[in-house]
C-alpha cells in the first residue's frame, strides 16, 4: 500500500487520491479534479524542506552554493528515484492513453504525483510533519547532492585558476586502490601538462580527485 511505502496514513483519503489522479484519467461529467493543483503546492512545500534541512545541517555554506545544491535535489531525477523506490507508479489513475504508452514509469508523470502526494500530506497534517517526512525519503539524495557539489567546486576552482593563464585543462588519474571491496581506498593525481601538481585520497574516485585538486589549488598558489 502507498501510505505503508510513504510512511504517512491520510486522515482524508480523497485529499490522497486527488494527488494521484493524473489530467489523463478524468472524463466529462465525473467531477473529478486532477493532481495539477497539489503540484503546484507540493512544489513549494518541497522546496522548503530540502531548504531547511540544508541550512541546518551544512552551517559552512553560503546562500549560493544551498540554492545550487537544493535545485541539484528539488529536481524530476530525484523525485522519480523516489516515486520509483515508494512504488507509486502501481496507484496512480492515468487514462488509457498513457497506461498504454508507459505513464506509469513516465519519469514526469511520477515526480508531478509525488509533489502532489507531499501537498497533500501537508494539507492533511502540519508542515513540521511534511518536512521530516520528505528529508527522510530524500536524505541520501541531498546528502550526495552536496557531496558531489564539493567535488565539483574543487575541480571547478582549480580548472579556473590554471587556465586564465591559458594553460591546458588538468587531468586526473587515480594511480592506487587498496582494501576490500566494501571498504576502498583511492589515490588521485592531478596534472598539468604532464606534471603532477596535486595528490590525494578518498573512499571513492571522486572524492580522491577532489582531493588532488584541493591540493594542486595550494600547489599553484
Amino acid at each position: 500500500m502507498l501510505e505503508k511505502n510513504i510512511g504517512y496514513t491520510f486522515k482524508d483519503k480523497s485529499l490522497l487520491e486527488n494527488a494521484l489522479t493524473h489530467k489523463s484519467f478524468l472524463l466529462k461529467g465525473k467531477g473529478l479534479k486532477n493532481n495539477e493543483r497539489l503540484e503546484f503546492l507540493g512544489d513549494s512545500v518541497l522546496g522548503f524542506a530540502v531548504a531547511q534541512y540544508l541550512y541546518k545541517n551544512y552551517p559552512q555554506l553560503p546562500e549560493g552554493e544551498l540554492t545550487k545544491i537544493r535545485s541539484t535535489v528539488v529536481c524530476e531525477e530525484s523525485l522519480f528515484k523516489v516515486a520509483l523506490r515508494t512504488e507509486l507508479g502501481k496507484y496512480i489513475h492515468i487514462g488509457k492513453g498513457e497506461e498504454t504508452t508507459g505513464g506509469r514509469e513516465r519519469p514526469s508523470i511520477l515526480s508531478d504525483a509525488l509533489e502532489a502526494v507531499f501537498a497533500a500530506i501537508y494539507l492533511d497534517s502540519d508542515i513540521s510533519l511534511v518536512t521530516n517526512l520528505i528529508t527522510g525519503l530524500l536524505k541520501e539524495d541531498i546528502e550526495k547532492a552536496v557531496k558531489d557539489h564539493d567535488v565539483r567546486d574543487y575541480k571547478t576552482l582549480f580548472q579556473e585558476l590554471v587556465q586564465k593563464d591559458g594553460a591546458k585543462a588538468p587531468e586526473y588519474e587515480i594511480i592506487k586502490e587498496e582494501g576490500p571491496d566494501h571498504a576502498k581506498i583511492f589515490t588521485a593525481v592531478v596534472k598539468l601538462e604532464g606534471k603532477i601538481v596535486g595528490e590525494g585520497v578518498g573512499k571513492t574516485k571522486k572524492e580522491a580527485e577532489k582531493q588532488a585538486a584541493k591540493n594542486g589549488i595550494n600547489s599553484i598558489k
